[in-house]
């Protein structure tokens, strides 16, 4: 393993399609703008353009081709094409398994093993494609700056992720779970008939002071995380507060809520894992522990 191909499988992880064939593999790999203009009101295309020159820097000797890239207002496509027979492609599909995508991919176990900057190479390639940074996503005070981590559908990967972070010291502030008691807790939206509002993507959120251990090589991803990081560490300190003793805790470490949320008719959905169906949470914590995201 190197660090090349540790974040070639992060950006697969998080974002990508592996369409196999009877002599070659495409592989894809989906970057969205998710805003069309950066923090400093500037054009976001061009931003991942001026990028994407790092990331092929990165990944194309070794992957000894070309990537193709087409880019469109919302999302530019990476990809590359291989015999099945290539070493390469082979090692790449021994770690991603049966998987055709990331709505079903898992984070090899071999993973965990890898060395602390071959982790972080992945999770960097993993953020490029899933992760954001914004202003809006702050914590109650404005100065609270997250990343979010944003995995659809896969809530195997989502506590692969936690677990992998905390492999590298660096914890989850909380998960926003797709589960109908978290993203309609109080079942405002199944009362205004939308029964299957909650079904959405999972949300990881991560202090971004904590996140720059990792970083972004997407460019307006990298500069504002450096921003939004310097902020919430001078909010912190300008409040008396200890930077590390509030940003730096594991959810075990933390007080717990004792509200009650009511029954939501949607808990037995087949959009739920079988091994939390049918179960009421009243915390993300909860169902984090349940799935396997523990000390």
């Amino acid at each position: 393993m190197n660090t090349e191909m540790s974040y070639l499988l992060g950006l697969i992880s998080g974002n990508g399609e592996i369409k196999r064939g009877a002599t070659e593999t495409i592989i894809s790999i989906d970057i969205p703008h998710k805003k069309l203009v950066t923090e400093n009101d500037q054009d976001v295309k061009i931003y991942v353009k001026a990028s994407i020159s790092d990331i092929r820097g990165i990944i194309e000797p070794l992957i000894g081709t070309g990537i193709i890239y087409t880019q469109q207002d919302t999302n530019t496509i990476l990809s590359f094409c291989k015999p099945n027979t290539d070493y390469l492609m082979r090692e790449i599909l021994r770690y991603v398994g049966r998987a055709s995508s990331h709505e079903n991919i898992r984070i090899s176990k071999d993973m965990f093993s890898f060395s602390q900057v071959e982790k972080i190479y992945f999770l960097r390639g993993f953020a490029d494609t899933t992760g954001y940074i914004r202003r809006s996503n702050y914590f109650f005070e404005p100065y609270c700056h997250r990343v979010y981590l944003e995995i659809p559908h896969n809530w195997e990967l989502v506590i692969d992720v936690c677990n992998l972070l905390k492999d590298v010291d660096i914890p989850v502030q909380t998960i926003d779970w797709a589960h109908p008691n978290m993203r309609d807790g109080n079942l405002t939206k199944y009362k205004q008939g939308k029964p299957n509002f909650w079904k959405k993507e999972h949300q990881l959120k991560i202090w971004a002071n904590e996140f720059e251990k990792i970083g972004f090589a997407v460019l307006h991803k990298k500069e504002a995380l450096s921003i939004f990081s310097e902020e919430l560490i001078d909010g912190i300190i300008d409040r008396g507060k200890n930077v590390a003793s509030f940003t730096h805790r594991y959810y075990w470490e933390g007080r717990e809520s004792n509200k009650i949320k009511p029954i939501h008719p949607s808990e037995n959905d087949m959009f739920i894992p079988d091994s939390i169906r049918g179960k009421h949470y009243s915390s993300w914590k909860e169902i984090a522990k349940n799935l396997g995201y523990k000390k």
